[in-house]
């Protein structure tokens, strides 16, 4: 299998190395906008080539998107239109009702995937199960120190409480997190999005609550920074690490 990676920052610099280290991957093909990027992670890794993305797209399996909803908008739909599945982190992308459409068509036409990593979170496969039995509230609790939003607090302060789509509106840093659960769960309308500023926090912390004819579920994780860029959580790269593994392996685990 090939692999193209959209996007050498540090979460594609993570799956690229994971990637070099799988015997199922024969070839990696990098592109960056920035080539600077795309050349330093080439010389870390045996399997790399860089080249533009419509130059690889004829020659991979599986593109790996880790850039930018800008990169989404520019490459989805060639990707999809050239039978490739796709990985994609940049899911506020996917807000877009129209655009996330259009996607989906595409990918059931030319029988490929769409594939969504969980990301920063812990509990999708829950919610995915669950909403088969019917899901009656979904929660994501977002807190952070209030030094990740540029304020300063002297005690908990709550930012934000309504749907997910408009958590976007004003918290776009939060974006991606209510997306991946908005879309395994009820949606983006119906999703309740509560943002937290506490000074006490010294982490980044995603709390998912939900109850439904399944009973409740209620996961909290507290993200480590990713040691190649302290403003990404580490599990971000695990779970898109996890989700090629996925593609490869051939017993899957999980909902």
């Amino acid at each position: 299998m090939n692999l193209g990676i959209i996007g050498c920052g540090a979460i594609g610099t993570d799956v690229a190395k994971a990637a070099d280290a799988m015997k199922e991957i024969k070839k990696i093909y990098l592109y960056d906008i920035n080539k600077k990027a795309s050349k330093a992670l080439c010389k870390t890794i045996k399997k790399g080539e860089i080249q533009n993305v419509t130059d690889f797209l004829n020659d991979v399996d599986v593109v790996f998107e880790g850039a930018s909803q800008q990169a989404v908008m520019e490459y989805a739909e060639q990707i999809l239109k050239e039978d490739k599945d796709l990985i994609l982190m940049s899911v506020g992308s996917l807000f877009d009702d129209h655009f996330r459409k259009k996607l989906e068509k595409i990918a059931r036409e030319k029988h490929c995937k769409i594939y969504v990593p969980s990301g920063a979170v812990c509990g999708i496969d829950g919610i995915l199960s669950a909403g088969v039995g019917g899901l009656n509230e979904v929660t994501l609790v977002t807190t952070k120190p209030p030094v990740s939003f540029g304020k300063s607090f002297d005690e908990r302060t709550v930012l934000f409480e309504g749907n997910a789509r408009d958590a976007v509106k004003k918290f776009p840093a939060n974006i991606n997190v209510a997306a991946s659960l908005s879309l395994a769960g009820k949606g983006f309308d119906d999703t309740k999005v509560e943002i937290v500023a506490d000074p006490v926090a010294t982490r980044i912390s995603h709390k998912i609550l939900a109850h439904g004819a399944f009973g409740r579920l209620r996961v909290e994780l507290e993200n480590m920074p990713n040691p190649n860029n302290p403003g990404s959580s580490y599990m971000a790269s695990l779970s898109a690490i996890a989700t090629l593994r996925r593609i490869i392996d051939p017993i899957q685990i999980g909902a």
